[in-house]
C-alpha cells in the first residue's frame, strides 16, 4: 500500500476514535472500548473495500454489512458518518430520547444500516442468510460482519459458520474482533473459545489472521478473501481493545461505560495528539 493512502485512512481511522469518544461521552453511556478496536477494519471496509454509495444507501447491488457484535454500534455510527450517511453532529444524540442513533444499529431508522443487530450471534446467521440470497438470485453484492470474539461463545455462531460452508458462501467474509476481552474479562478465563483459527477451518472455512491494525495487512486480507472459491473467509484480526485511548487500551472495565469530563479530555487529548503524528 502507497504510504500516502496508508495515512489517509489512518487520519480517518483516527478521526472514527474521536467520533466514537465523543458520541459516547455525550451519551453518558455506551460500548467504547470494542468500538475503538474494529476502527481500522470499519475504516477499511467503508473507504476502500465495499462497493457502496451514500447516495443511494438501498441500492440493490450494493455489498451489504451486517455489525454482529451490535454492541459496538458508535464504531458504525461514526464510520457512517465519517462516510457521508448523515451529519457527523448528529453522533452527539447517541441513545439520547428521539435519537434515530440508537444504543444498537437499527436498519429502520439509520441510513447505511442493513441489519438491526444486538442479540450476540444472531449478526452472522442474517449475514448468511444475504450472502446466500445473492447466489440464488445472481446478485452480484458481497457481505461482510464483524463479530466480537466473546460473541464468538455463543453456539449460533457456530451453526451459522456450519451453513456458511454447507452453502459454498464465497461471497461472505466474516471479521472476527479478537481483542482477548469481554465485559466480565479475558476470553480464555470467561468461556475460552479459541483456537479460532482451528474452529473455523473445521467448519470448513478459509482462515486468514492479521494485525487489526495494519492497514498492509488489512488490504492483503481482503484482497486474498476475493479469490476464494466455493468456502466462505474468515479474517481473525487482533486487536488491541480500546484502541488509541492510553487507559481504555487492554482493559476490560472499558467494555461497557463512558468516561466522565476528566477522562474524556484525555481519551480527546490522546487520540489528537496521533492526529498530529499523520499531518
Amino acid at each position: 500500500m502507497e504510504q500516502s493512502k496508508q495515512i489517509n485512512l489512518k487520519r480517518i481511522a483516527n478521526q472514527i476514535r474521536i467520533d466514537i469518544i465523543e458520541s459516547v461521552y455525550n451519551a453518558k453511556c455506551g460500548h467504547p472500548g470494542g468500538s475503538l478496536s474494529i476502527a481500522d477494519i470499519m475504516t477499511y471496509l467503508y473507504f476502500e473495500e465495499m462497493n457502496i454509495d451514500p447516495e443511494n444507501p438501498k441500492g440493490e447491488n450494493r455489498d451489504r454489512f451486517v455489525l454482529s457484535k451490535g454492541h459496538t454500534a458508535p464504531a458504525l455510527y461514526a464510520t457512517l458518518a465519517e462516510r457521508g450517511y448523515f451529519p457527523r453532529e448528529d453522533l452527539k444524540t447517541l441513545r439520547k430520547t428521539a435519537s434515530y442513533l440508537q444504543g444498537h444499529p437499527d436498519m429502520k431508522g439509520v441510513p447505511g444500516v442493513d441489519m438491526s443487530t444486538g442479540s450476540l450471534g444472531q449478526g452472522i446467521s442474517a449475514a448468511c442468510g444475504m450472502a446466500l440470497s445473492s447466489k440464488l438470485s445472481g446478485s452480484p453484492f458481497r457481505v461482510y460482519t464483524v463479530l466480537g470474539d466473546g460473541e464468538s461463545e455463543e453456539g449460533q455462531v457456530w451453526e451459522a459458520a456450519m451453513f456458511a460452508a454447507h452453502y459454498k458462501l464465497d461471497n461472505l467474509v466474516a471479521i472476527l474482533d479478537l481483542n482477548g476481552l469481554q465485559i466480565d474479562g479475558p476470553i480464555t478465563e470467561v468461556m475460552n473459545p479459541t483456537p479460532h483459527d482451528e474452529k473455523f477451518l473445521a467448519f470448513g472455512w478459509h482462515v486468514i489472521t492479521i494485525d487489526a491494525h495494519d492497514f498492509n495487512q488489512i488490504e492483503a486480507a481482503f484482497a486474498e478473501a476475493r479469490k476464494v472459491e466455493d468456502k466462505p473467509t474468515v479474517i481473525i484480526a487482533k486487536s488491541v481493545k480500546g484502541k488509541g485511548v492510553s487507559y481504555m487500551e487492554n482493559a476490560c472495565e472499558w467494555h461497557g461505560q463512558a468516561p466522565k469530563e476528566d477522562l474524556y479530555k484525555v481519551a480527546i487529548s490522546d487520540l489528537e495528539a496521533i492526529a498530529e503524528t499523520l499531518k
